[in-house]
């Protein structure tokens, strides 16, 4: 059997609305809105001295090392394959612990939208279609798959320009229901600490697009370009769509699910046809939900499978389609993952927003990880390999690129410990305990897939299609 040829699929702008539709997420703007009127601080902060380094860095990396599997190979050549398989575990289970989240705050809207007496069970009941919409999303070639998040991207961007602009308009009616001045936005750690891990939640995602590099037309050229075009997109609508949110809701109204649908109201229901354009833009959130879903998945799949053609994670991961060359394994593993999540998560608690953000905070954990060992590979392989060609370089120094990496990880470090420790509440056992259960799941399938792999012959091109 031939190996199947991999169509070169993805151009500049496809990659630039990829970014947008993985990063830009309508799902977490309440939650940093919520942080109060610091959260712009916030937003404006770590966007100098964290976004803007990882985008750095991301398209270091992506242009210098375009192989497929993107922050799998990138840790995979800097660490080896064992630690490279845990990043990829890491990638992947978060994405299948993430969607449940994202799909439950898609009913709750959508109950919001179209059926006000929707239960808990059924909000989970269509997470769980919605999962296997996905799953199907991802088994498609990527000149098909790619369209779910390009057209989510552009939905997103009309969101947060239609926010931005109707607060501009209510507050000069209304006036300011929180006020936006330089002494309000100062940085109060108190009460904004559970919610900055919410941001640097929000910030990541640039490496994704470079687990398909090996469909990307010209990664040298486009993965920077497209990295910048995107990063600054992406900081301007987080900055003003906090803004506008907190320029209709008090703060501390703010619902972590419901927060977007009742911003949307207070803009435009009072206009002519208003409550038509609520209703398209709830849909297009809705459409977005869906497609950041669909997005993730795209990237922690691929990594997934190519972790597992390389021995690394058990073999499931690699079975792909024989005509389609498309992550089937890892899809079909995600979507049963996810449901079993959902259902579980579904006994244990009581309304929708302590579903989403137990589900988030736990899917947090998992999340940072991976990009602890990118930072880490990345420092690593300027040491080691500083002699290859880069097209895109982070600028600056030997010390002073050091020093703001290893800044980004103290970063990340200190978001993941604010996921498991919310000041004022003490430890979230729910999160630690689900975060050290699904890390030991990730070990013993990494042992097992070692334990395939003993005494087996090399797995070539042909034979993966196969699998």
């Amino acid at each position: 059997m031939t190996e199947v040829a991999v169509k070169k699929n993805l151009g500049k702008r496809d990659m630039i609305l990829f970014t947008v539709s993985a990063i830009l997420l309508v799902d977490t703007l309440a939650a940093t809105a919520a942080i109060g009127t610091s959260s712009i601080f916030w937003w404006l902060f770590l966007g100098v001295f964290f976004f803007v380094p990882f985008a750095l860095v991301s398209a270091e990396l992506g242009c210098a090392y375009p192989e497929k599997g993107g922050i799998y190979a990138w840790v995979r050549d800097a660490f080896g394959g064992r630690w490279a398989s845990r990043v990829s575990w890491s990638y992947w289970v978060n994405v299948a612990i993430w969607m449940p989240a994202i799909f439950i705050l898609f009913a709750g809207v959508a109950k919001q939208l179209f059926w006000p007496d929707m239960t808990v069970t059924a909000q989970i009941v269509l997470g769980v279609v919605l999962t296997w919409v996905a799953v199907a999303a991802n088994v498609v070639t990527l000149n098909v798959g790619k369209w779910v998040p390009n057209i989510g991207a552009i939905f997103k961007i009309l969101i947060f320009v239609a926010i931005i602009i109707g607060a501009g308009f209510y507050a000069a009616e209304n006036g300011l229901a929180n006020p936006i001045t330089l002494d309000s936005i100062k940085p109060n750690l108190s009460d904004s600490l559970q919610y900055i891990p919410a941001i640097i939640y929000g910030m990541l995602g640039f490496e994704l697009i470079s687990a398909s590099s090996d469909e990307m037309r010209n990664p040298k050229r486009d993965v920077p370009r497209s990295i910048l075009i995107s990063g600054a997109i992406i900081l301007a609508l987080y900055t003003l769509g906090t803004m506008a949110i907190l320029a209709a809701i008090p703060a501390q109204d703010i619902d972590l699910v419901e927060g977007l649908v009742d911003t949307l109201r207070l803009f435009f229901a009072p206009l002519p046809f208003g409550d038509a354009l609520v209703m398209a833009l709830g849909i297009a959130a809705l459409y977005t939900f869906f497609s950041n879903g669909v997005t993730w998945a795209i990237g922690g799949n691929r990594a997934a499978a190519e972790a597992a053609e390389e021995g690394e994670l058990p073999r499931a991961f690699a079975i792909k389609s024989v005509t389609r060359n498309t992550p089937v394994g890892a899809a079909i593993l995600m979507g049963v993952m996810s449901t079993v999540i959902l259902v579980l998560y579904g006994f244990l608690v009581d309304s929708n927003e302590d579903l989403f953000w137990s589900l988030f905070a736990f899917s947090g954990v998992i999340f940072l990880l991976p990009y602890v060992g990118m930072f880490l590979a990345f420092l690593k392989m300027r040491r080691v390999d500083g002699e290859r060609e880069r097209p895109f370089r982070v600028p600056g120094n030997r010390l002073f690129v050091r020093a703001l990496t290893l800044f980004c990880v103290a970063i990340l470090a200190g978001s993941i410990f604010l996921f498991i420790y919310t000041p004022g509440e003490g430890v979230q056992w729910p999160v630690l305990i689900g975060s050290f259960v699904t890390l030991l799941l990730g070990e013993l399938a990494i042992l097992w897939a070692e334990k395939q792999g003993r005494g087996q012959p090399p797995v070539t091109p042909a034979m993966r299609a196969m699998l």
